[in-house]
């Protein structure tokens, strides 16, 4: 799960997040309040989509139309998650520049509601193209990732911001933990309790309970955040707010307002284009890694997977996201400010060749009855995921610092969030079918797939090393 506008860059003086040894700069505090609302907000939603990993795929299968055929699963899982990021690529940046104009709150309404709406009508499917309306549903009208992070934007600046973005992949490891873990569990409730889910809507509908559940969650967000969220758009906010609630000025010149309005054209300039470059090819490679672990941990044995059934799926995925989550919020900010962002972020995506020589490494282990092994070396993969999730902490703050003004930086943020969901639409198609067709066809050994994606990780550690060397102040 950013917005519109803006026109030149105006040269002024700029403060480095990473200030010279020996002049350090005091951090100003983040407004703890404002920030654990939007955090909360943003939590319910990986929590949504990340509890259909576990039985998409079993799901898939049952619905008959792979013919039998276990390799093809692949196949329909990567095309429901690509359209979804299809439909969030169409309009994700209208959402966002239609946020620098009303503000931020109604768009985050829409995106919530909608959200709701399309996961409880993803546990109602009975077809697969019920499965693709639905998942479309809220790729459209869901606009809440970009808004939030131009959010988290206006509410920090250059001292503040490694703390505050380091709280993304927290956000999404909890999620990724909490998730897949409802999702394993509440799975077919008929099998697990036969007697507190007798009725028949339970054997038509058996996986609607986690759905339900998922939805459940955004009501209580949607009241909190109606009633205590303030407007960060500095044109909506009420006077009262003052810098000091949100650390960024209040008042907005006559040019500055009229920036919002400026084309799309006007912001493609090398500063902001080439973070979200990064951005878009980062987003590629992880989605295609995630939608690939699931895939492999679910595919028999026979076919070079591991065969784990869904609740194993996700009490592993539930595992990794709280570890990950854990090592996030604790460590990110500190070694941003020791290795600064540009030789970390290099640092991360370098992580991802190792991770895809992991798939092969295990399909061979679990072939050589090596019980043990297996696990370790799946320990071991996801010890260095937890090192390459460290680039989108560090991408963001690039983005971020890209805007000229804050009130460009909606637009930059939605323009971020296209780029990166268009990739996030191709990357689960490609990647599953990849690893299907690898599979049937025997492609280097049914490894064609990672040696795709460790060529795509090369062009991605060379636009890393396109970054400025430090992130900057924007103008305000």
């Amino acid at each position: 799960m950013d917005t519109s506008n803006s026109h030149e860059i105006i040269a002024s003086e700029i403060t480095p997040l990473i200030p010279a040894k020996g002049s350090k700069i005091p951090k100003t505090p983040l407004p703890k309040l404002q920030i654990g609302i939007l955090i909360t907000l943003q939590l319910v939603e990986p929590i949504a989509s990340t509890s259909i990993f576990p039985y998409i795929n079993q799901l898939i299968s049952e619905l008959g139309i792979t013919g039998g055929d276990d390799a093809a699963v692949g196949y329909y899982t990567g095309i429901i998650e690509s359209l979804f990021f299809v439909a969030q690529a169409l309009t994700m940046l209208r959402w966002s520049r239609l946020s620098d104009r009303i503000g931020r709150k109604p768009v985050l309404v829409v995106g919530l509601s909608g959200a709701c709406i399309s996961i409880l009508c993803f546990g109602l499917s009975t077809t697969f193209w019920s499965l693709v309306v639905s998942r479309c549903m809220c790729g459209f009208l869901n606009g809440n990732v970009g808004v939030m992070k131009t959010m988290m934007g206006e509410l920090t600046d250059s001292t503040n911001m490694a703390q505050a973005f380091a709280l993304f992949p927290i956000v999404w490891s909890i999620g990724g933990f909490v998730g897949p873990l409802m999702g394993g569990a509440l799975a077919r409730p008929q099998d697990h309790w036969p007697t507190l889910f007798a009725n028949p809507f339970w054997g038509k509908y058996p996986y609607f309970l986690p759905c339900a559940v998922a939805a459940c969650l955004f009501i209580p967000a949607l009241f909190m955040m109606l009633i205590f969220l303030e407007e960060t758009l500095s044109t909506k906010r009420r006077p009262r707010l003052t810098s000091a609630t949100l650390g960024v000025s209040s008042g907005e010149s006559p040019h500055q307002q009229s920036m919002a309005y400026t084309p799309l054209r006007s912001l493609l300039t090398p500063a902001i284009v080439v973070p979200i470059a990064n951005y878009a090819m980062l987003a590629f490679l992880d989605v295609s890694f995630r939608a690939l672990l699931p895939l492999f941990l679910s595919t028999p044995t026979c076919l070079g997977g591991l065969g784990f059934s869904p609740s194993s799926i996700g009490s592993w995925l539930a595992f990794f996201g709280i570890v990950d989550g854990v090592f996030q919020v604790l460590f990110f900010a500190k070694i941003v400010d020791r290795l600064g962002p540009k030789r970390l972020f290099c640092m991360s995506v370098s992580c991802f060749a190792p991770v895809m020589v992991m798939f092969p490494i295990m399909s061979w282990l679990v072939n050589a009855k090596g019980g043990h092994a297996v696990t370790f070396t799946l320990l071991c993969q996801f010890i260095i995921v937890i090192v390459w999730d460290m680039a989108f902490g560090t991408v963001f703050m690039f983005i971020t610092a890209s805007a000229p003004t804050s009130t460009v930086l909606g637009a930059i943020n939605g323009f971020g969030q296209t780029s990166a969901s268009m990739a996030r639409a191709v990357g689960p198609a490609l990647a599953t079918s990849l690893f299907a067709v690898s599979k049937e066809r025997n492609l280097l050994a049914g490894n064609a797939v990672y040696i795709v994606l460790i060529m795509l990780a090369g062009v991605l550690r060379w636009l890393g090393s396109q970054l400025p060397d430090e992130v900057q102040d924007r103008n305000e």
